[in-house]
């Protein structure tokens, strides 16, 4: 069980992530420096109880409208090996110490609990409570459900945000969804779902949908994954 610690920690997420968007293929620069908030996310338990795990949402008002972005993020004791681009940067935790918090795309523990996620294999956490349930993350999955045993092979960022690629290594039924290689299509910058197209016109083969809220208090809910099969 993750522990949620209430303390600092230096410098903070949003510092961080205000030096790091910048970097990434799907921003959307306004030409000027992020102006972060806090606008939701969710968070997902380590087996292990190793690595942090976290789905945040961040809204960017440096712009004409503000763009909220989805940012799975790993928090680890030492460095992961071979994933220094994933980097977001290190921090003081008042508790834990020197953490090392990574882009939770690239991260191998971040990317099996998501697919356990999609498999029902693991419980969506309130992001600011521990041991507390989050119901209101949803996630569908069409046909028989997934194999038990899901590799992810691939990480590509690109404008339209991050794509997993994954393969199975299990025997599935006709109807099973991991019938053949998969991709999971981890959306950056969210949409309302009332401006987003549904996943049921666009041949998704599952998602997982939470919320955020917006600078106004309004409330949000989008797509955060979306599980295709991979084109052939």
């Amino acid at each position: 069980m993750a522990v949620i610690h209430k303390t600092t920690m230096t410098p903070g997420k949003l510092e961080l992530l205000a030096s790091w968007l910048p970097t990434q293929p799907w921003y959307i620069s306004a030409g000027s420096e992020p102006e972060l908030s806090k606008a939701g996310g969710f968070r997902l338990e380590d087996p292990e109880g190793e690595v942090g795990i976290e789905f945040m949402v961040v809204t960017d008002e440096s712009g004409d409208r503000p763009v909220s972005y989805h940012v799975p993020v790993s928090y680890r004791g030492a460095p992961l090996g071979g994933a220094d681009e994933a980097l977001i940067g290190t921090a003081e935790h008042g508790v834990l110490g020197r953490r090392w918090v990574y882009d939770g795309t690239h991260d191998p523990v971040v990317v099996a609990q998501l697919l356990a996620l999609l498999q029902g294999r693991a419980e969506p956490q309130a992001q600011n409570v521990t041991d507390t349930p989050d119901p209101s993350v949803t996630i569908s999955v069409a046909g028989d459900g997934l194999a038990t045993e899901l590799r992810p092979t691939t990480v590509a960022n690109g404008s339209y945000g991050t794509r997993l690629g994954v393969e199975t290594g299990a025997e599935a039924g006709p109807n099973s969804v991991s019938a053949g290689r998969l991709t999971v299509h981890v959306t950056r910058v969210l949409q309302p779902e009332q401006e987003a197209p549904s996943p049921r016109t666009t041949e998704a083969q599952g998602y997982v949908t939470a919320g955020w809220l917006s600078p106004d208090g309004g409330e949000n809910r989008g797509l955060f994954a979306v599980l295709r099969r991979a084109a052939s």
